[in-house]
């Protein structure tokens, strides 16, 4: 998909991507410099929401105390 920026640097977001996003009146964009590129990410109305349960299945504690066993070994 393409768009044209204007003279005031503005653009429309297309339709496909303002649905899968959920992107709506008011929402913040955040605009990425990659070096390489740029990535503009929403960023949701409630980021403790947005963000619980990214982790589920990762055996976080196993892999802690593991860390531990290492750190202690090189004491």
């Amino acid at each position: 998909m393409k768009t044209l920026v204007t003279k005031r640097g503005q653009t429309v977001i297309p339709a496909p991507i303002r649905k899968k996003y959920r992107i709506s009146e008011g929402t913040v964009l955040q605009w990425i410099d990659t070096g390489e590129g740029i990535k503009v990410v929403p960023v949701p109305k409630d980021i403790i929401k947005a963000i619980r349960g990214i982790a589920r299945g990762e055996r976080l504690l196993e892999s802690l105390l593991k860390e531990r066993g290492v750190d202690s070994a090189r004491e």
